[in-house]
């Protein structure tokens, strides 16, 4: 039986004022979700519109689905829906699972300092932006000055222009998104694992569980929660590869 809606508003309310610490915690996000999620859906409408920017929204004219034609009709639309798809299944097979075996790994770590080291030096490319980490690799991949292919020709190998290679750059693209967001990722499964109950872990030891075993029984499950909830959100940004990721890697 549905309730009224005066009890449901009630019922809010009463939450609301006996969990106020946590509303006032999530409050910010739900913040910088308004500002700048929902709100700059509203600007959508202008992919419909011949959009002038002196006219603005409201005095531009409507065209309907007029771009939208041009853009499927483009010669090379196949090419870069299929690139596009590609790469996100490359991040949701490859680099999803990455920050999880990364989080489990530095859980089994008891040395403290050895932990906040490994912790930091993978957090900082989180920091970095694509422009910065698109120049790291042009500088490391340079057919000419590049350490890899110094090796290579030292080796005897001939020397690879990978960020022009067809065969190299989807891996390039792919393997730059771990090295930046697979520190940042751990950190939620490491705050998942950090409420896991310690008794669980004793109870399996006293049984004769190794570590190995002990994070197969344990751990893994107990996060299992938070993983398929960040594997919705990635699903969710599936066709999200983003402009600036892969223009930074276009051969000069």
């Amino acid at each position: 039986m549905r309730q009224p809606k005066e009890t449901v508003k009630v019922g809010l309310l009463t939450s609301m004022r006996k969990h106020k610490g946590l509303y006032l915690m999530a409050l910010p996000g739900f913040v910088w979700f308004v500002l700048f999620k929902y709100i700059p859906l509203c600007g959508s409408v202008i992919a419909f519109m011949d959009y002038d920017i002196f006219k603005g929204i409201f005095q531009s004219s409507f065209v309907g689905l007029k771009h939208f034609q041009h853009f499927f009709r483009f010669p090379e639309f196949k090419q870069i829906f299929l690139n596009t798809a590609i790469l996100g299944t490359y991040d949701l097979l490859i680099a999803f699972p990455i920050p999880i075996i990364l989080a489990v790994l530095m859980n089994e770590v008891r040395s403290t300092s050895y932990k906040k080291v490994v912790q930091t030096a993978v957090y900082v490319p989180h920091f970095l932006s694509w422009v910065i980490i698109g120049g790291v690799f042009t500088t490391l991949l340079s057919p000419n000055t590049g350490v890899i292919n110094y090796i290579r020709q030292i080796l005897g190998m001939e020397p690879i222009y990978f960020m022009a290679s067809e065969k190299y750059i989807r891996g390039l693209l792919v393997l730059a998104g771990i090295w930046r967001e697979i520190g940042w990722g751990s950190i939620v499964y490491l705050a998942a694992i950090s409420g896991i109950d310690p008794s669980l872990y004793e109870a399996a030891e006293m049984d004769g569980a190794n570590r190995f075993r002990r994070m197969l029984s344990i751990t893994i499950p107990s996060i299992l929660p938070i993983i398929m909830t960040m594997l919705l959100l990635k699903i969710g940004n599936f066709m999200e590869i983003g402009f600036e990721r892969t223009f930074s890697f276009m051969p000069n």
